[in-house]
This record gives structure tokens, C-alpha cells and sequence, in this order.
């Protein structure tokens, strides 16, 4: 029994060590640094997608193979997105078009701060926070090896990003799977099956 509490009292401590390094790391990363280095990782700032149109396979529920539906998005954000010709108000999720096509983290008002690294499957993730453009802080995670963008938490949800492929000079994930934090339930998954850059609002839509 002794030697039990011992080893377990060894595990308490290597583990509160392991917390402490996870955050001395954090705290020693350069934020501006690691957003120039994600930046560049899918093309570089003069390529990030800021007006773009996309065409999406849209599945709700848990079963990725089950029917899903097809729809046609204009995205501007974080202020702006048409289904169709319809636009979308107050749609948080206009902010996970913002982080994952990169703007938040280049946007001057934006407030970045590096948090501790995550396991994402196999493979070691470190993470930045943005702020004040973004309420609540929303946590982005970029793969250690590759930089690019490979997952998100925000408010009750984690949302997995994959697929990568190229448009116009950048790089995208095509394919974003959401889970709830609370039972790690799948309830959406999503893939940009066409993705076009615009140069001007599409006409018929407006701001």
C-alpha cells in the first residue's frame, strides 16, 4: 500500500511538472512569430482569402454517410454571408469562416496569445487564443510539423479541420468536422467541394 501512494504521489507530481512546462512553453512562444509562420504555411498574407465564394456539402448529425445537402455561400468576414441571396445576420459562425481562412489572427484589433500545445490525434498542436474581435476567445490550433490549421474550440464546440487543397496561391482545408465538447458528439460535418476567390460583391447581394 505504501509503495502504491508512493507511485501514485510520483504520477501527482510529474504530472503538475507537465502542466508547468506546457505553460512555461506557452508563455516563452512568440505569438506574432507563430502567426507569421502560419501565415506563410498556406501562401502568405497577400493570398489569404478575404471575398470568396464556395460550394459545400453540408451533412447534420453524426453519420458522415448519410444525405447531406448542397449549398452556395459568399463569405466576407467576419461581418458578412449570403446563402443564395439571403444574408445571414448574426451568425457566429461567420467568425470560424474568419479564423480558418486566417483573417483573425492578421486582423490589427485582434488580440493573439499563445497557449499550451495539444495532442490533435497522434500529433503534437500548439495554439493561439484571439480576443476582443472575438467574443468569446477562440482557441486555434495549428499542427507542430506543417503549420497548417487543424482544429478549433470555441464556445461549446470543437471543430476539426482536413483536406487540404489550393486555390489561387493559398492553401484551404476542404473538409471541418464539429463535435460538442460536452460527450465529444459529432453533430455537423462540412466539405468545400468549389471554392472560388472573388474580386467584388457578386451582383444582386448587398452589405
Amino acid at each position: 500500500m505504501r509503495a502504491w501512494l508512493t507511485c501514485l504521489r510520483g504520477v501527482v507530481v510529474l504530472a503538475a511538472w507537465w502542466t508547468m512546462m506546457l505553460a512555461a512553453s506557452a508563455a516563452d512562444a512568440d505569438p506574432k512569430a507563430q502567426v507569421t509562420t502560419v501565415i506563410k504555411a498556406v501562401g502568405g498574407p497577400d493570398k489569404l482569402l478575404k471575398l470568396v465564394r464556395i460550394k459545400e456539402k453540408l451533412y447534420i448529425g453524426a453519420d458522415p454517410a448519410g444525405k447531406g445537402s448542397d449549398r452556395v455561400s459568399v463569405l466576407e468576414p467576419p461581418n458578412h454571408w449570403w446563402l443564395g441571396k439571403n444574408q445571414r445576420t448574426n451568425e457566429p459562425a461567420v467568425y470560424l469562416v474568419w479564423a480558418w481562412t486566417l483573417g483573425a489572427l492578421v486582423d490589427p484589433k485582434s488580440k493573439i496569445e499563445s497557449i499550451p500545445e495539444i495532442k490533435e490525434g497522434d500529433r503534437p498542436a500548439f495554439g493561439l487564443r484571439v480576443s476582443e474581435t472575438i467574443t468569446p476567445p477562440m482557441d486555434i490550433y495549428f499542427d507542430q510539423a506543417d503549420q497548417r490549421l487543424v482544429r478549433i474550440d470555441w464556445r461549446s464546440d470543437i471543430h476539426r479541420f482536413s483536406d487540404w487543397k489550393e486555390h489561387d496561391g493559398v492553401k484551404y482545408p476542404a473538409k471541418c468536422v464539429g463535435y460538442k465538447k460536452a460527450g465529444g458528439k459529432q453533430w455537423y460535418a462540412t466539405e468545400i467541394v468549389e471554392l472560388e476567390r472573388l474580386k467584388e460583391l457578386p451582383e444582386g447581394l448587398k452589405r
